[in-house]
C-alpha cells in the first residue's frame, strides 16, 4: 500500500533556527532577518550543505560579477521559485518520499535511536536522560534523514543484504555474507572538522558560500561539475549511472546519499548507499580543509580536546604559508576574499563530530564529543601580514602551553607518581589553560595588526596568556607541604621570554 503524500520539507517547520525554534525551507528564504541555524554541529552542516545545494541548484551564478549583482536577495527570491517548481519532491512521506527509497520496505527495521550518535541504544550504557531514547516527532525524522545522508556512522546496523545495483559488489564480503556499512563521506574516519562562512544573517551567510560556475569548473576533481541535485534524479541504486554522476559532482558532496533509508512510523529501514572516494582517493568536501603538499595527502580532524578555534591558522593557511603546512577548504579559500568587498565583519564557523572506530564499528566514546566555534575576522585587516602575525601569537600560545605540560609533569614526577598519572595530570592542566585563553582568543585575532596600538595589545594579552599558565600550573601542583613547595618552586613555568618576545615583521 503506497502512504500519502504527508509532511512536506517547504511547508512543514522542521528546521532549527536561533531565536526561532523550527522553521521550514520556505520560511529559511523567506525571512532575512533570521540569524543563524540552531542544532547540534553535524546538524548545522547537513542543513547548511542541503540549502546550499538548493541554491545552487536554483542559482549558480556565472561569475564573481553574477554572484555580487545576485546578491542575498536575489539568491531567497530563486531558490522560493525553485522550490515551488520541485515542491512534489520533497514530501518526507509518500510515493515518491524526499532522499528514500520505498525499495526497502521490507528489510530490516532499525529504531531511530539505532543511528542517533548521542543516544544510547543495545546494551550501551545510559548516563544521562538526554542519552535515552524517545519517539521521535516528524520533524526530527526529517533531520535524522538530512544528517544521514553524510554523517552515518560505520558499522553493523546497515542491512547490506540489500543490493540495489544487480551485480554490485561492494556491500558483500568474499564469503558472501553482507559487509559492515562504511562511513558517512561527511564524516570520515575520525571526524571531519567542516567549516564556512558566517555574517549576520542566515541569507547571508548562505550567499557567501555560494559557488559560481567559473569556480565549479576550475575544481577539476568534480568531473561532472555542479551536478543534478538528487531530489530531480534519484539513483536507482549503489552504482547507477546516475549515482556515478551524483558521486562526481559538487551536488554529492552537498548532498550524498551514503545511506539509502525508509522512514517508517516505528522506525526505519537503512542500508549503506553510494559510496565517495576519502579525501586520500581525491575526494574532496569543500566544507574540509585537506593538504596535498606531502606524499600523503591530509585532513584536519575533529578533536573534542582541541577547540576549532585553535586550528584557524591552518584553515586559512591559503593566506600566508607554502608546503607541507598549506591546507585548502573551498569554502573559506574561494569565498573569504570575495566576502571581504560585501562584509566588514566575516566570522568562520568550524565544528564537527569526533568518533572512534574499532573493528569497523563507529560509534562516540567518553572522549569524543561535537565542537564548534566561530571566529570574527575584520575584512579591513585581513591579509598576508595579519595571518603571519596570528600564526606567530598562535605558535606562542603553543610552546607555552606544552611548557606547562611539560612542568606539570615533571612536578608530580618529583612528587613520585607514575608516569601514567603524572601525565594525566599534566594533561588536565594544559586543557584548563586552553579553556581559560579561549575567552581572549577573540582579542587576539583583533589585535593582528601592524600598528603601535596592536603592538601593544599584543604585549598586554601574552601577559595575561601567562598568567593563565601559572594559573593552571599553581591550581594542579599544591605548594603546602615542604616537599611540594619545592617541586613547586624549581618546576613552576618561567614565561618571561614569551612575554618579552620582539615583534617579527
Amino acid at each position: 500500500m503506497i502512504e500519502k503524500n504527508r509532511f512536506n520539507l517547504i511547508d512543514e517547520p522542521w528546521i532549527p533556527v536561533v531565536d526561532v525554534g523550527r522553521a521550514s525551507l520556505r520560511q529559511i528564504f523567506s525571512y532575512p532577518e533570521y540569524r543563524a541555524l540552531g542544532g547540534n554541529p553535524i546538524q548545522k552542516i547537513a542543513i547548511t550543505k542541503l540549502l546550499l545545494a538548493i541554491a545552487q541548484a536554483a542559482a549558480t551564478p556565472k561569475d564573481d560579477e553574477a554572484w555580487s549583482a545576485m546578491g542575498a536577495d536575489g539568491m531567497a527570491r530563486a531558490c522560493l521559485d525553485y522550490l515551488e517548481r520541485w515542491h512534489d519532491r520533497f514530501w518526507l512521506y509518500g510515493e515518491r518520499p524526499f532522499l528514500q527509497y520505498p525499495k526497502l520496505d521490507g528489510s530490516r527495521l532499525l529504531s531511530y535511536g539505532a543511528v542517533l550518535p548521542e543516544i544510547a541504544t543495545g546494551n550501551t550504557t545510559v548516563l544521562t536522560e538526554l542519552q535515552a531514547e524517545k519517539p521521535l516527532p516528524d520533524e526530527d525524522r526529517a533531520l535524522l534523514l538530512i544528517t544521514q545522508m553524510g554523517f552515518a556512522l560505520g558499522g553493523k546496523k546497515t542491512d547490506n543484504s540489500i543490493v540495489l545495483t544487480s551485480g554490485y559488489a561492494a556491500k558483500t564480503k568474499p564469503n558472501g555474507k553482507p559487509a559492515s556499512g562504511r562511513h558517512g563521506v561527511s564524516i570520515g574516519y575520525m571526524g571531519y572538522l567542516h567549516s564556512f562562512l558566517q555574517t549576520t544573517t542566515l541569507l547571508k551567510s548562505l550567499w557567501l558560500n555560494v559557488f559560481d560556475r567559473q569556480q565549479i569548473d576550475a575544481m577539476d576533481f568534480y568531473p561532472e561539475g555542479l551536478g543534478i541535485a538528487s531530489w530531480e534524479e534519484m539513483p536507482a541504486g549503489e552504482d547507477c549511472p546516475v549515482a556515478r554522476r551524483l558521486r562526481d559532482s559538487l551536488m554529492g558532496k552537498l548532498v550524498p546519499l551514503s545511506r539509502f533509508c525508509l522512514l517508517k512510523e516505528e522506525g526505519l529501514h537503512y542500508t549503506e548507499g553510494t559510496v565517495y572516494a576519502t579525501y586520500k582517493e581525491g575526494g574532496i568536501d569543500p566544507s574540509v580543509a585537506v593538504s596535498h603538499a606531502g606524499k600523503t595527502p591530509k585532513t584536519l580532524w575533529v578533536d573534542a580536546e582541541k577547540r576549532p578555534w585553535r586550528q584557524l591558522t591552518a584553515l586559512l593557511s591559503f593566506m600566508g604559508q607554502m608546503g607541507n603546512s598549506r591546507f585548502d577548504c573551498y569554502q573559506l579559500s574561494l569565498g573569504l576574499t570575495r566576502a571581504r568587498r560585501h562584509e566588514e565583519t566575516i566570522g568562520v564557523w568550524s565544528g564537527g563530530l569526533r568518533v572512534s572506530s574499532n573493528a569497523g564499528e563507529q560509534y562516540v566514546s567518553g572522549k569524543d564529543d561535537f565542537v564548534e566555534s566561530v571566529v570574527l575576522l575584520d575584512s579591513n585587516a585581513l591579509g598576508e601580514q595579519w595571518y603571519v602575525l596570528l600564526n606567530q601569537e598562535m605558535g606562542g600560545l603553543e610552546k607555552i602551553a606544552n611548557r606547562l605540560y611539560g612542568a606539570t609533569l615533571n612536578y608530580y614526577k618529583q612528587q613520585k607518581l607514575k608516569v601514567e598519572v603524572a601525565g594525566d595530570y599534566a594533561a588536565m592542566s594544559r586543557n584548563l589553560f586552553w579553556q581559560l585563553a579561549e575567552r581572549f582568543f577573540q582579542q587576539l585575532v583583533d589585535a593582528c595588526d601592524a600598528d603601535d596600538e596592536a603592538v601593544n595589545l599584543r604585549q598586554d594579552l601574552r601577559k595575561k596568556f601567562s598568567g593563565l599558565v601559572v594559573g593552571s600550573f599553581d591550581n594542579f601542583c599544591p605548594h603546602d607541604t615542604a616537599r611540594q613547595l619545592e617541586a613547586w618552586a624549581k618546576c613552576r613555568p618561567n614565561l618571561a621570554d614569551y612575554q618579552n618576545q620582539g615583534e617579527q615583521t
